[in-house]
């Protein structure tokens, strides 16, 4: 599942592929800009903002791609056979001489002007994994609404950018709470050591779309505590692991939590 650690692995292959390169082949498959043609521009860079991709492209655009729950970008050397999903989820294809990029499933595809980007994403907060992240920020936002369900307030984009729902889960697990305690009833320094753990845990897997949050040398087949493991034994008690939604009617997200080891309430 697409979360800021993946983005930002996504962000560096795309711009280690495209960066430099003129485009030879432009193809922006969404009502809005399948006119827009890209071709004989020089790609700048490709920065990832949270769970967003910015692709900026000299002449002052950028192309602002968002992984959603099942989109991504995969790079082919020219030739090769492209693989990804079928063509009708094709989305997006930046191709140059020797490489091409195909976004398969992405949910949100939109040409702007760089000097407009924030528009796009200025709406977030502190980045885990950019140059603006201020844990103290970060945690000054959590704690802004007191009543406000742990869950919900770590996945929204505008306390903390990158956190998604696996996250969520296994960050609730190791403060040993449940995600539907409001933050206002976090224990002393709980706040602090969750963006810490959040920062930590998201540098530590963005090389790798392989996530780990448990330690290797624990349990090597393991790699998550609670998250995808319903009727499975807690890694710390042995107690099976339930599952619940989350969420605004409409956009609940499957929520895994211990009943044992993490207090508070539940669904």
């Amino acid at each position: 599942m697409p979360e800021g650690d993946t983005v930002w692995l996504t962000a560096h292959r795309l711009h280690e592929a495209l960066a430099g390169q003129v485009l030879t082949r432009s193809d922006l498959r969404v009502p809005r800009f399948a006119t827009a043609d890209l071709t004989g521009r020089t790609v700048l860079d490709v920065t990832p903002r949270g769970k967003h991709l910015l692709t900026r492209f000299e002449g002052g655009l950028t192309l602002h791609s968002h992984l959603g729950m099942e989109g991504s970008w995969r790079v082919f050397d020219a030739g090769a056979r492209w693989s990804g999903g079928p063509s009708h989820q094709i989305r997006a294809i930046l191709g140059s001489a020797a490489r091409t990029a195909v976004g398969y499933r992405l949910p949100v595809v939109e040409l702007l002007r760089t000097a407009e980007e924030e528009e796009a994403v200025g709406h977030l907060g502190p980045d885990l994994l950019g140059p603006d992240w201020d844990p103290g920020r970060a945690v000054a936002n959590l704690l802004a609404d007191p009543l406000r369900p742990l869950g919900e307030a770590l996945l929204d984009q505008r306390n903390l950018a990158g956190i998604g729902n696996v996250y969520k889960s296994e960050l609730a697990f190791l403060a040993r709470v449940t995600p539907w305690l409001p933050v206002g009833e976090l224990p002393p320094g709980i706040p602090e050591r969750l963006v810490t753990t959040a920062q930590r845990l998201l540098e530590a897997n963005k090389r790798s779309f392989d996530r780990r949050t448990m330690p290797s040398g624990r349990n090597p087949s393991q790699k998550l505590y609670v998250y995808g493991r319903k009727g499975r034994p807690c890694p710390r008690c042995g107690t099976p692991v339930r599952k619940a939604d989350q969420g605004e009617a409409g956009r609940e997200r499957p929520t895994y939590w211990c009943p044992r080891c993490q207090t508070g309430p539940t669904s």
